[in-house]
C-alpha cells in the first residue's frame, strides 16, 4: 500500500498538498485522491516544530508507545489504537500522520483533510480532518498491524513544474 504526497503551495507559514493512493490497474500504476494535506513550511535550516520534513521516500509504521498524544487520541476516538508514523526522517523524530486543521496543529507532522484553502493569504487550513484521517486510518492501520508494508513518497512543489 503506497502513497504520494504532492505538495502544491508553500506560503512560508504552511504547506498545502494532496495525498494520493497508488494502485495497479492492468499494466499501469495509477493514483486516486485520498485527501488534502497540511504541513509546516519549508526552511533552509530546521526550526523544531516549525519545519516540514524533506521530500523523499519513507516507510510508514505504527508507533506503539503510549505517548501523551496517543493517550489523548484514545480518550477522544474509541477506534484509535496507535499513531501511524513516517519512519526514518533524517533529523526528525515522531513524525505522525494525524488530525488537525491548521499549522498550529502540526510539529512537522502531516495533517489530513477533505477540503483546503488555497494557502495564498494567511495560514493554510484544511477541514473535515477527523473524517479524512479516519478513512486513511481504517485502511492503513490494519494493513500495518497485519505486517503489511506501506510507503509514502513526499514530492516538493517543483515536481509540478518538472524540475
Amino acid at each position: 500500500m503506497d502513497f504520494i504526497v504532492q505538495r502544491i503551495n508553500d506560503n512560508r507559514k504552511s504547506t498545502i498538498g494532496v495525498l494520493l493512493k497508488k494502485f495497479v490497474s492492468g499494466a499501469e500504476t495509477k493514483t486516486s485522491l485520498q485527501s488534502f494535506t497540511l504541513e509546516d513550511e519549508y526552511r533552509d535550516v530546521k526550526v523544531s516544530g516549525e519545519t516540514r520534513i524533506p521530500a523523499g521516500f519513507y516507510k510508514l509504521g505504527l508507533r506503539k508507545d503510549d505517548t501523551p498524544l496517543t493517550l489523548k487520541y484514545r480518550a477522544k476516538y474509541p477506534w484509535f489504537k496507535h499513531h501511524i508514523e513516517i519512519l526514518n526522517v533524517k533529523g526528525f523524530t515522531g513524525v505522525y500522520i494525524h488530525i488537525g486543521n491548521s499549522e498550529r496543529d502540526t510539529d512537522a507532522c502531516l495533517l489530513l483533510g477533505d477540503a483546503a484553502d488555497n494557502n495564498s493569504i494567511g495560514d493554510g487550513t484544511i477541514t473535515n480532518s477527523t473524517v479524512s484521517f479516519k478513512r486513511f486510518y481504517d485502511i492503513v492501520y490494519p494493513h500495518l498491524l497485519g505486517g503489511g508494508v506501506s510507503t509514502i513518497e513526499i514530492r516538493d512543489e517543483k515536481f509540478l513544474l518538472g524540475k
